[in-house]
């Protein structure tokens, strides 16, 4: 991943997120920004987003009471959160961060929790104005239906206001170039364009945009800052969550064949967003990759695959079918096979688990075999026990493993077993009935 520095240079910025609101358009319990993307809320990608382009501090507009939403904004450093009691519009939600606007900085954003594909290199363009002397900067598109967004005005090459559509004539409604709704204010001047905002419009409500027309009017420069369309679009639906997600696997997938990833079908793969695949890795159809996972250099993920929070090092191979699970790592070489599933558990270099076969809490040594249909018994009904198999055992297949259990160095488990006890190195274990062979039994059976 590259780092995206601010054009300002030592310039200090300060984020203001709006997340408040319902967003009942969700049809959801969860808060609408708390909603994910890439295995990570919409929220937490906002944050992450303003971070990297260099904001110090984070004030996070909240609803009261939403220990959910405050949860998320504390995993941020740097970030504190501030509460909206009323909706009376966006400036008047910027206001609720006052403490934080006070306490100054060279540049402010204006973020929203609901546009999770604002890029970083995005917000860095944003503020970029601010330090060649604009007092106001704002995201602006061209729309191909600019019913319902507010219209940014243009005069002799010059930004004199943002108008909402409820509020605009019938000329300003033909202009095309619409606010995306984020903005970078002068972080001296923020705070007084900010108070000065008032409510005479058709909402009756506080417009952030109107900072706009002050700016110009008090002789301030302000400058538009252009993006796509797609990238600005807020989330209020399911629908629109389904085209973010969408957009972010796009991008994820790109990414990963750009470092060296070979992705064999890429619109079928799935990614976190704190995917790591090293060189030369093969991910084959159909595979989906959940938070946490890091996969060395020249691994191959077959078909069908499901991993999380699993690492893998190098010259792994897994599937098809494999499930990797939290605390799931596989050592340099190691293999899992089809319909092998692994959860936190160790497979030590060059150990094979290639059918059939559910690994949990154990470790498996370097150059053991585990054969078809082997499993760990880890759960008693109230505790998980551990199981450890030692470097180069075998176990045959169909064997039951009932931890607490260790199988020596270079030991041998019978086909069929249910092992209890312990089996010393380089020994042999059976557990099971002996065969019976009943002579002449099969003919008087079948009528």
């Amino acid at each position: 991943m590259t780092t995206t520095s601010s054009p300002a240079g030592a310039r200090s910025l300060l984020a203001v997120v709006l997340a408040a609101g319902k967003g009942t358009r969700m049809r959801s319990d969860l808060p609408k920004v708390l909603h994910p993307i890439a295995g990570r809320s919409m929220l937490a990608h906002v944050l992450a987003a303003v971070a990297k382009a260099g904001a110090g501090r984070l004030a996070v507009v909240v609803e009261p009471g939403r220990d959910d939403v405050a949860e998320v904004v504390a995993g941020f450093p740097g970030a504190e959160t501030f509460p909206q009691a009323e909706r009376l519009g966006t400036a008047h939600a910027v206001l609720a961060a006052r403490a934080a606007l006070a306490s100054g900085a060279d540049d402010v954003v204006v973020a929203f929790g609901d546009t999770p594909l604002v890029t970083a290199e995005t917000y860095a363009r944003l503020r970029a104005p601010l330090a060649e002397g604009a007092a106001v900067a704002v995201l602006a598109f061209e729309a191909r239906d600019p019913a319902g967004y507010g219209r940014v005005l243009v005069e002799d090459g010059r930004v004199t206001a943002i108008r909402e559509e409820k509020d605009a004539s019938a000329a300003e409604r033909r202009v095309t170039l619409s606010n995306a709704g984020l903005m970078a204010l002068s972080g001296p001047l923020a705070l007084g364009l900010l108070e000065r905002i008032g409510n005479a419009n058709a909402a009756g409500e506080y417009y952030l945009p109107d900072a706009v027309a002050l700016a110009v009017a008090d002789g301030h420069r302000v400058a538009v800052v252009p993006v796509d369309e797609a990238e600005a679009q807020g989330i209020n639906d399911r629908v629109q969550l389904s085209v973010a997600e969408a957009t972010v696997q796009a991008r994820l997938r790109r990414n990963a064949m750009l470092s060296g990833a070979t992705l064999v079908a890429p619109e079928t793969v799935f990614f976190s967003h704190d995917t790591a695949l090293g060189r030369d890795v093969v991910v084959e159809p159909h595979v989906v990759f959940g938070p946490g996972v890091v996969v060395g250099d020249g691994c191959t993920i077959h078909a069908f695959s499901h991993l999380e929070k699993a690492t893998l090092a190098e010259g792994v191979q897994i599937g098809p079918y494999a499930r990797l699970r939290p605390g799931a790592v596989l050592e340099r070489g190691a293999r899992i096979g089809n319909f092998v599933e692994v959860k936190n558990a160790a497979i030590r270099a060059g150990a094979k688990v290639n059918h059939l076969s559910y690994v949990g809490d154990a470790e498996i040594g370097a150059g053991a075999n585990l054969g078809a249909g082997t499993i760990t018994c880890n759960y008693d009904g109230v505790n998980k026990h551990r199981t450890v198999v030692g470097a180069s055992a075998f176990v045959g297949s169909n064997s039951a493993l009932v931890a607490p259990v260790t199988v020596g160095d270079g030991a041998f488990v019978g086909s069929g077993s249910v092992i209890t006890d312990d089996v010393p190195p380089g020994t042999l274990a059976i557990g099971r009935g002996r065969q019976v062979v009943k002579a002449g039994w099969a003919k008087p059976t079948k009528r």
